[in-house]
């Protein structure tokens, strides 16, 4: 379509670690992402990309997704108390800066709670101070 553009977040594998918040917005810009581990689902999202720092929040996706999950995906998983709770824990330690052109000020990511079934590895729904968006980071497979 006119207008429109797709960028594919890592197509070779070859970027070490990152993370990144895509916040959901008309742009005519679709970042597209393989995820699911494993399952190599193929994503995309329309909106402007943020990158993140949170190292230790990186480590823990990473031991969730890959270790408790062993890197075969959570589609149609149906999420316990415990791993709800571990999830929310771990996206709410990523900082989302915002900035209004002169001040900066820090404010915690959210899980989407009603977006949850569509969590999976590197492709977890979240809220932002900007409003709903998606939080990506390189895929294990």
């Amino acid at each position: 379509m006119a207008g429109q553009r797709f960028v594919f977040l890592d197509p070779d594998g070859s970027s070490e670690e990152w993370l990144y918040v895509v916040v959901q917005a008309a742009t005519g810009v679709f970042y597209q992402q393989q995820y699911g581990g494993t399952a190599c689902r193929q994503g995309k999202v329309e909106g402007y990309l943020v990158p993140l720092f949170g190292p230790d929040a990186l480590d823990g996706l990473c031991e969730l997704f890959e270790g408790h999950f062993r890197g075969a995906g959570t589609r149609n998983h149906p999420w316990t108390a415990d791993e709800s709770a571990k999830l929310r824990e771990i996206v709410e330690g990523v900082p989302f800066w915002v900035c209004d052109g002169d001040n900066e000020e820090p404010h915690q990511l959210r899980l989407d709670e009603d977006r949850l079934a569509e969590a999976d590895e590197a492709w977890i729904p979240v809220t932002t101070p900007d409003g709903p968006g998606v939080l990506l980071w390189c895929n294990s497979d």
